[in-house]
């Protein structure tokens, strides 16, 4: 289910891994990494998105043509479902992750859930240099 949300071309355009992943990959990502993955549910009860928790960092997307005009609202649901739950039952005391600077949405959405840009650095993303925010908030 989130393999063709994953490899939506919006989705890879802003994503540190940018190519295609292939049901091979992905199975094997899958099984190392199925207890991390929280299944988002839009406002319709719809599966509609993954938010990966690995310690105190996070990263997500949406299925970003099934949810189509409604993607913006569930950006915004989807955050701060996501951060209420890093501070409640995960226990987190700070929640940060990596978009790329180009992403200027999501980095807008970040700082309206109160994420603060705390370093920029250098990324190599299949085969080319990309700037790396890192933004974090505390409970």
């Amino acid at each position: 289910m989130i393999l063709p949300w994953r490899n939506h071309e919006s989705v890879r355009a802003v994503s540190l891994t940018t190519h295609e992943i292939k049901p091979e990959e992905h199975a094997k990502w899958w099984e190392n990494r199925w207890r991390d993955v929280l299944i988002y549910e839009d406002d319709r009860g719809t599966p509609a998105g993954v938010v990966i928790f690995n310690e105190n960092t996070w990263s997500f997307y949406l299925d970003s043509e099934g949810l189509g005009d409604r993607l913006l609202a569930a950006w915004m649901r989807l955050e701060k479902e996501a951060v209420d739950y890093a501070f409640g039952p995960l226990g987190l005391e700070t929640l940060g992750g990596e978009t790329l600077a180009d992403n200027k949405q999501v980095l807008a959405l970040h700082r309206r859930f109160g994420f603060k840009e705390t370093r920029r650095y250098e990324r190599l993303v299949d085969g080319e240099m990309k700037t790396v925010v890192w933004t974090e908030r505390g409970k």
